[in-house]
C-alpha cells in the first residue's frame, strides 16, 4: 500500500513539474486591440496616428494597433469592400457614405458620441455649425447623415487657372470644359460623379443662375433617362476638348504650365497655388457663377468591421474625436492642405492658424468667416483683414464666401437603376466615344 502511495506521489510531482509556469517566470500575453482604417492617399499626418496609439494606451491601459491603408477613389474603396476587405473606419465622400447607408453597411454612432458635456468629444463640440447643419439636413432612407458620419475635410469644386492664359470670366463658366478656344488646355476629373455633376451644370447652366437651395439640389442631382442621355452628349464634347481626365496629375500639370486650367477639388487647388508660387508662377481659384458642388469626406464605421464589439466602436469613436482635437486638426490641415470641418467653436486654435496664414493688417480687403466659425455670417470676431489677391487665391479656395455657399449643393448617391444608366454612360464616354 505504501509503495502505491509513493508511486502516486512521484507521479503527481512529475506531472506538476511538467506543467507550464504562468506565475513570475512567464508573462501573460498582452491584449492588443486592432483598428483597421481606410482613408484617401496622403490624407493624414501619420504622426497623428502614432500619437493616438500612445494616447489610447495611456488612457485605457490597453495597447491598440492601427492598421492603416489607403484608396485612390470612392469607387476603389467600394470595390475593396465588395471583394471582402474589412475595415472598422473608412473616410469616403458624401455620396459614397449615402450609398453605404442605403445598403445597411454603416454603423450608427453611439449616443455618448454626441454628449456635449464630455470635453473629450472634440468632434461634437467642435464641428462647424454650418457643416453640422448640412449633415443634419441630408436624410437618407429616413435617417440623418449626422448620426452615421463625422465630417473630416470639405470644400468646393472649381477651377484652378493661370490668369496669364485664361480669364476669370471664362473659368466662371462651366462650358469652358467644351470651349474649343481652349482645346487640349484644360484637364478634368477622372471621376464619374464629378464629371456627371459638371455635365448637368453645363446642360442646365441657363436655368441655374439665380437659383439656390432645393431648386439647385433637384436640378444637379437629376438622374432621369433623358438627362443621362443629354449629359452623355455634353461629356462626349468635353472629352474631345479636354487635355486629359486625371485624379492627381492635374496639380503638377498646372504647376509646370502644361495646361491653363484644371477642374479641381479646392484642397488640391490650394496645393497647386502653393507649389506654383515657389516657381514664381501665379495661379488662382474660381468657382463657376451658376453653381458648384460642396463636397465633404467623412468618417463612418462599418458594421462588418465593428461587428457588435462595443470596445472596438468606442475605440473608433475615440479615434475620430482624437483627430478632431484642434491641435491635431491644424497638424492635418498643415500637412495635406485641405480644410477641416472642425471650427473649434470656443477654441480659437484653428482660426488663429488661418489668421497666421492669411491675415495682412495692411491689406485692403476684408474676408468674413463667421458663417463657418461661429454660425453667424457677420460675426466681427471672424473677419480677416487680408489682401485682394486672397479673394481668388488660397484663402478663397480654403474657405469659400457665403455667396458661393448659397449656390453650392451636395452630390447625392445614384439610386440602383440610375447608377446602372450612368455607369453605362461613363463606359461609353471613356471607352467608345472617340473622335
Amino acid at each position: 500500500m505504501r509503495k502505491i502511495i509513493k508511486r502516486c506521489i512521484v507521479f503527481v510531482l512529475i506531472m506538476t513539474l511538467s506543467l507550464p509556469i504562468t506565475g513570475c517566470g512567464q508573462k501573460k500575453k498582452e491584449e492588443v486591440l486592432t483598428l483597421r482604417i481606410a482613408n484617401w492617399e496622403e490624407y493624414i499626418d501619420e504622426s497623428v496616428i502614432d500619437d493616438f496609439q500612445t494616447w489610447y494606451e495611456k488612457k485605457y491601459h490597453t495597447k491598440i494597433k492601427v492598421e492603416y491603408s489607403t484608396f485612390g477613389t470612392n469607387e476603389d474603396l467600394y470595390n475593396q469592400l465588395t471583394i471582402g476587405d474589412t475595415f472598422d473606419i473608412v473616410c469616403p465622400s458624401e455620396y459614397m457614405i449615402m450609398k453605404l447607408m442605403t445598403e445597411g453597411k454603416v454603423q450608427k454612432f453611439s449616443d455618448d458620441f454626441f454628449d456635449t458635456g464630455n470635453k473629450e468629444n472634440y468632434y461634437t463640440n467642435g464641428v462647424s455649425k454650418y457643416i453640422d447643419q448640412v449633415f443634419s439636413n441630408e436624410i437618407i432612407d429616413g435617417k440623418s447623415l449626422k448620426k452615421y458620419a463625422a465630417g473630416y475635410m470639405w470644400g468646393t469644386l472649381g477651377f484652378v487657372y493661370n490668369p496669364k492664359k485664361i480669364s476669370e470670366a471664362e473659368v466662371s463658366d462651366w462650358n469652358v470644359l467644351r470651349n474649343k478656344k481652349y482645346r487640349k488646355m484644360i484637364t478634368t476629373k477622372d471621376s464619374v460623379r464629378d464629371c456627371y455633376f459638371a455635365g448637368l451644370s453645363m446642360l442646365n447652366q441657363g436655368k441655374l443662375e439665380g437659383k439656390s437651395g432645393k431648386e439647385l439640389q433637384v436640378l444637379l442631382n437629376d438622374t432621369s433617362q433623358k438627362s443621362v442621355k443629354q449629359v452623355e452628349n455634353v461629356l462626349t464634347q468635353m472629352k474631345d476638348n479636354v487635355y486629359s481626365f486625371e485624379t492627381d496629375s492635374g496639380k503638377a500639370d498646372m504647376v509646370t504650365g502644361k495646361v491653363a486650367a484644371n477642374l479641381q477639388w479646392s484642397g488640391d487647388g490650394v496645393y497647386s497655388i502653393q507649389q506654383a508660387a515657389e516657381d514664381n508662377v501665379e495661379l488662382k481659384y474660381a468657382v463657376p457663377k451658376a453653381c458648384t458642388n460642396i463636397w465633404f469626406d467623412g468618417w463612418c464605421m462599418l458594421k462588418n468591421g465593428i461587428n457588435g464589439n462595443k470596445k472596438k466602436q468606442q475605440a473608433a469613436e475615440d479615434f475620430i474625436n482624437f483627430i478632431s482635437k484642434p491641435k491635431n486638426v491644424v497638424k492635418n490641415m498643415d500637412y495635406i492642405g485641405y480644410t477641416s470641418t472642425i471650427a473649434g467653436n470656443e477654441d480659437t486654435t484653428i482660426y488663429n492658424y488661418v489668421k497666421s496664414l492669411y491675415e495682412d493688417k495692411k491689406g485692403n480687403a476684408s474676408y468674413s468667416l463667421g458663417y463657418f466659425f461661429s454660425g453667424k455670417e457677420e460675426d466681427k470676431r471672424y473677419v480677416l483683414q487680408t489682401t485682394k489677391e486672397q479673394l481668388n487665391g488660397e484663402l478663397f479656395a480654403m474657405y469659400p464666401t457665403k455667396e458661393v455657399i448659397n449656390r453650392a449643393v451636395v452630390m447625392e448617391y445614384f439610386p440602383k437603376d440610375a447608377d446602372k444608366r450612368i455607369r453605362q454612360m461613363w463606359t461609353n464616354i471613356r471607352c467608345f466615344s472617340i473622335k
